[in-house]
């Protein structure tokens, strides 16, 4: 397959500004494209990866990806898809930000190349030194505001109750000059992004034809969803983040190994790299073994792989076999303290913890584990109850210092899947 046979296999295609132009063009030799992430936050989230990996996936078919990040556009806020107006950022904030997305970028995109490299590539550059009255001339001239006005990520909000700033409603000239920038300063031919960009790119592809009189694309995705029509990306907490410190590998991982029978053959398309014929393969298996979970595993392998490193998934898998009665030899207390997150945790005095320690038939009544003492010894005596994931044996034992991990924590387990963490302070 080429590629955009590719995208629309994979569910990536949802509109062209001109299929068929495009489809002759490509077939000629490799264009320059980019797709622009602007720093809302210090890191990208799961979402950013739809657009981030189709520029991968243009590269590994030989083209040339331009990597944008928006130390411009960012000091604006894009409207798209927003029913109300972004907080300003200072321009402190923006810096910061820009240097976190830039390195995470630099992760998944190839800038050695020998024959098509990469390139990151900063707005600020090119808008900065243009001044106010430079801009409205030259750019601002193209622009009818009936055309402006009709868009969709500009019609939403005016028909909303807030309505739209001036400075947003301006952010539509700034990523359209852009893609003019970009077409005259490094041969850009098309522009990527998901749907809620379409109009931002087709007034870059507009200001391009009035201007330059040369051709420029446009090619969108959908947004990624659930099969409920829901936002993929998104938990309770929030959004699922690429940054390690704002979401851990293993909580990375997890989002994906409890992705949903109904959602996981789309995501393993969008989200990976693997063939048809692997993720055919994963397909067939989730209708004739879903209680194998195989789909999901493979999925959660693969994008953590993809984000944080072969060591970070070891150490994932590490993680999640804990809830499964795995050891805890060689487990790091980093890890462990993700796994905590995941279980009800008490508190409980350290000073009980001294010889000859707090009976366990006492700790797990207090963990909320049994409902009784008497229940507590039946449990310990069937052979259900374990400390630090190993058999308690012996209805009389004890909890002590020695059953500490990293000098705090006490994992106790009642059968295969019901855990509390003691919290001893």
């Amino acid at each position: 397959m080429n590629i955009l046979e590719d995208l629309q296999w994979r569910g990536l295609y949802a509109d062209c500004t001109d299929l068929d132009a495009l489809t002759q063009r490509l077939a000629q030799g490799p264009v320059t494209l980019y797709c622009g992430f602007d720093p809302t936050a210090d890191s990208l989230h799961v979402g950013n990866l739809v657009p981030l990996f189709a520029l991968r996936r243009f590269q590994l078919a030989g083209h040339h990806p331009l990597a944008l990040a928006g130390g411009a556009t960012g000091m604006v806020g894009d409207p798209s898809g927003k029913s109300s107006e972004r907080n300003l950022q200072t321009p402190e904030q923006v810096a910061h930000n820009i240097a976190c997305v830039k390195a995470q970028l630099s992760k998944f995109l190839d800038f050695t190349s020998p024959t098509n490299p990469a390139r990151l590539v900063d707005n600020s550059t090119w808008t900065a030194p243009i001044t106010f009255l430079e801009f409205l001339r030259d750019i601002g001239k193209y622009f009818s505001v009936n055309t402006m006005l009709a868009k969709d990520s500009v019609r939403s909000r005016l028909e909303g109750d807030t309505g739209i700033s001036y400075t947003e409603f301006s952010y539509m000239l700034l990523q359209a000059h852009d893609f003019y920038h970009l077409r005259e300063a490094c041969g850009c031919e098309l522009q990527v992004g998901a749907t809620d960009q379409w109009g931002n790119i087709t007034a870059g592809t507009d200001l391009i034809r009035k201007k330059l009189g040369v051709p420029a694309w446009g090619l969108v995705f959908p947004l990624l969803t659930k099969s409920d029509g829901t936002k993929y990306g998104k938990t309770a907490a929030g959004a699922v983040w690429l940054d390690p410190k704002r979401t851990s590998p293993y909580r990375f991982y997890q989002f994906f190994v409890n992705a949903d029978d109904a959602d996981v053959i789309k995501l393993l398309k969008v989200l990976t790299f693997l063939s048809r014929e692997e993720i055919s393969a994963l397909e067939t298996t989730l209708q004739t073994d879903p209680g194998a979970r195989a789909a999901q595993k493979a999925l959660a392998r693969e994008i953590t792989t993809l984000v944080h490193g072969a060591d970070a998934l070891a150490a994932a898998i590490k993680a999640s076999e804990i809830l499964f009665g795995g050891s805890l030899d060689g487990v790091t207390e980093e890890l462990f303290n993700d796994v905590v997150g995941e279980v009800p945790t008490k508190d409980f005095e350290a000073a009980k913890l001294a010889a000859p320690g707090t009976a366990l038939t006492d700790v797990l009544v207090h963990a909320g584990l049994c409902p009784s003492k008497g229940q507590a010894r039946k449990d310990i005596e069937g052979g259900g109850i374990y400390v630090n994931n190993v058999r308690a044996t012996e209805v009389g034992r004890a909890v002590t210092y020695a059953d500490l991990l990293f000098g705090k924590y006490v994992l106790l387990r009642k059968g295969k899947r019901t855990y509390a963490v003691l919290n001893v302070k």
